[in-house]
């Protein structure tokens, strides 16, 4: 089954081109079906790239999935044009009132900043708190995570000595976990952040479990008991070219950038990147469509059972 977005969103064409079914809004009028509604609040600066990268994570499964995108409007951004914005997204207060069977909140590059000086911080926990009521099941990601812990259980981040950057291995910390089923023992996934949570202060949560770990990262999944909150600490939704990108731009402007770990072919820029994590990618995000989602919500949004956090 398709994704439902609209016909001249970016990311229409891109997904077509990779043989990805997306079905555009007219068409998706005249069928009979209950599609997952799934929104997505993008806190990314670069909303297109993020966009398309999700989108495509979400279209990977036989679901009907409808999707909104949202905008915090308390920031205004600065690398995604007026227009697009204007015309693809939705501001918080235009969907307050609705309810979801997902929500993907991403990360940000605030991580370095205290959550209260982050200029839509007040709005975001609005959100959060939303969120609890109107959404069966949320995905946090990096800073979205980070964001979230703090929100809803008070768990702290602390800054790195140097930014967590690279391609990392992972394994699996609570084979209970249905957002993993199907997982292997050990999986890849990227990592670009300067702050980390850790895991005692996550234990000292009686609601918290932590799924998966690096070695090298730390913490990299955790959920709450009712596997209906997660928080992802990585950036699976990244393409090839993502880390390489930013690794250059820094570069570009005579920023402290190490070479990403385990990224490049013997560590050689000239290389083209390790593309490891796009077959965990998906399989993470069509798990939690399907188990954590299709599954177990009700048919009727109006029927959600209200989220229970310790705040």
């Amino acid at each position: 089954m398709p994704i439902k977005i609209p016909n001249d969103l970016p990311a229409f064409q891109t997904l077509e081109n990779e043989n990805i079914f997306v079905i555009p809004d007219d068409r998706a009028a005249h069928q009979d079906i209950r599609a997952l509604k799934i929104a997505i609040v993008n806190l990314m600066p670069d909303k297109i790239a993020t966009e398309t990268q999700l989108l495509r994570l979400l279209s990977n499964t036989p679901l009907h999935v409808d999707i909104d995108l949202i905008q915090m409007s308390s920031h205004m951004s600065k690398n995604t044009s007026l227009e697009h914005m204007l015309a693809f997204y939705k501001n918080f207060d235009e969907v307050c009132d609705n309810r979801y069977d997902g929500l993907i909140i991403t990360g940000a590059p605030v991580e370095q900043m205290e959550y209260e000086d982050v200029d839509y911080w007040d709005e975001l926990c609005r959100v959060f708190e939303w969120s609890k009521t109107n959404v069966f099941s949320t995905i946090h990601i990096c800073w979205g995570a980070q964001a979230g812990l703090y929100y809803h259980y008070g768990v702290p981040k602390y800054p790195l000595k140097e930014k967590m950057f690279g391609n990392f291995k992972h394994h699996i910390d609570y084979p209970e976990s249905i957002i993993l089923k199907g997982f292997g023992d050990v999986f890849h996934c990227p990592h670009s952040r300067h702050t980390e949570v850790r895991r005692e202060d996550i234990e000292k949560v009686d609601d918290l479990i932590v799924v998966a770990v690096s070695n090298e990262a730390g913490v990299h999944l955790v959920s709450d008991r009712t596997q209906r909150q997660f928080f992802l600490f990585g950036h699976w939704e990244y393409d090839r070219e993502t880390i390489a990108k930013e690794y250059f731009r820094d570069k570009e402007k005579g920023l402290p950038i190490q070479i990403p770990y385990s990224y490049f072919p013997d560590d050689d820029p000239e290389n083209k990147p390790i593309f490891n994590w796009s077959c965990s990618a998906n399989l993470l995000y069509s798990n939690w469509l399907n188990y954590c989602i299709y599954q177990k919500t009700p048919y009727d949004l109006n029927e959600l059972e209200p989220l229970g956090t310790a705040q």
